[in-house]
């Protein structure tokens, strides 16, 4: 962390008194992310979030009362929205579609490598995706599976809008590589990449990566190349 760059603000949810105190020690070791609070169930979290206003909120999915999913949904959709991670000990299909679909920026398993999960929360801050490419994979396949001609229809007709170049980032986006990926493929600033990323996001009306991999993948473009010729 520079002198001057303030730190990762995060918040850390879980019924599980051990995992946040678990969670909280592992960060409370790196200098450039704050844990601002814990909260253990998702009303309490939506509290917090209202107080102390986190960039990043570590969100467990099995809770009881309002469960991380419904969370994960109304925080997203707040006035000032953090960046929610799902925080889990399934590594399902479900769940992770589930949480992506909510609006949660990554998905990550509670046995997660102490760095990793501080690299994680870095990551996802400035916008990086923290979800493999497996996985996305994996859910586009999930989703695209059975769609019917009206699905690619609509699909097509939502890339139509998108520029060449937005539409080459888009469907970079669908293979599954990074801001940084992107930007050294394609020879540009990751910084302008995130430019073209917000107005594909505008255009096709969608909140993350996976909703843009799933409009390629209808559209049944995923093959496309940089040319936009298919492979």
């Amino acid at each position: 962390m520079t002198q001057n760059a303030a730190p990762i603000r995060v918040l850390v949810v879980d019924d599980d008194a051990m995992v946040l105190t678990g969670i909280r020690g592992i960060l409370q070791a790196a200098e450039d992310i704050e844990v601002v609070g814990t909260a253990s169930s998702g009303e309490e979290a939506l509290e917090k979030v209202a107080l102390h206003f986190p960039d990043v909120v570590l969100m467990d999915i099995r809770m009881p009362g309002i469960g991380g999913i419904e969370a994960i949904e109304r925080l997203v959709n707040s006035v000032r929205p953090p960046k929610v991670v799902s925080l889990t000990s399934f590594d399902t299909d479900d769940y992770l579609f589930r949480a992506l679909e909510a609006g949660a920026a990554g998905y990550l398993l509670k046995d997660v490598a102490p760095v990793a999960l501080a690299e994680s929360i870095r990551k996802v801050h400035i916008g990086e995706p923290i979800l493999s490419p497996r996985s996305m994979q994996q859910l586009i396949s999930k989703v695209t599976t059975g769609q019917d001609r009206r699905q690619q229809r609509e699909a097509t007709e939502l890339l139509a809008d998108l520029t060449a170049k937005e539409l080459e980032i888009a469907v970079l986006v669908a293979q599954g590589l990074s801001n940084q990926e992107i930007a050294d493929s394609i020879f540009m600033s990751t910084a302008t990449v995130k430019t073209h990323l917000n107005r594909i996001n505008i255009k096709l009306d969608t909140s993350n990566r996976v909703h843009i991999a799933v409009i390629v993948e209808r559209a049944r473009m995923g093959n496309v190349g940089a040319t936009g010729q298919q492979r």
